[in-house]
């Protein structure tokens, strides 16, 4: 009788503990990039909006998106809205996002852009296209790299997201 009982509290306990071991699946999102060997980011210098150059270094210990964009760029145009959003959810506060400015323009530009859409959360960067598209293997723009806080690149999205979608929401708060 007593291993009986027993089975069955093995039973009971694996069950209740398979509920909280499970992870959450990729979203199906086609242009995710989910890396099976994360890359280690180093070495990444770009400039802010008064011009001083920024080491990817400054913000490490926390987590990055990075989003390289251009003004021109309509899916950017298009998906820096909900970039915009994510900044203020709660469980993603502690998530440095960095928008890059690849696309050879001025500040000014890149500000007429930020103010055109409403852009209030979120700092303007910009970089030399050519130097860091070769570093991170950039085919186009919008491409934004997901960066873990031990500064592994663990995934990547190339082309337009919804930065609101839940599906994505939810796996990248497990993520990072």
């Amino acid at each position: 009788m007593k291993f009986i009982n027993f089975n069955y509290l093995v039973i009971i306990v694996y069950l209740i503990s398979s509920n909280f071991s499970y992870s959450i699946e990729p979203p199906d999102i086609k242009n995710l990039i989910i890396h099976k060997d994360k890359k280690k980011i180093e070495n990444v210098e770009f400039f802010n909006f008064n011009n001083k150059k920024i080491s990817i270094k400054n913000f490490s210990k926390n987590p990055i998106i990075i989003n390289f964009w251009a003004t021109w760029c309509a899916p950017c145009r298009e998906e820096m809205p909900s970039l915009n959003k994510l900044k203020l959810l709660k469980k993603f506060k502690d998530v440095n996002i960095i928008p890059i400015n690849i696309g050879g323009e001025s500040i000014s530009k890149s500000k007429f852009f930020f103010d055109d859409l409403e852009i209030n959360n979120l700092e303007i960067y910009y970089g030399s296209g050519q130097k860091l598209a070769e570093k991170f293997k950039i085919r186009g723009l919008p491409t934004t790299i997901l960066i873990d806080k031990n500064g592994y690149e663990f995934a990547r999205i190339v082309g337009y997201i919804d930065f609101e979608n839940k599906s994505f929401l939810d796996w990248l708060s497990n993520k990072l």
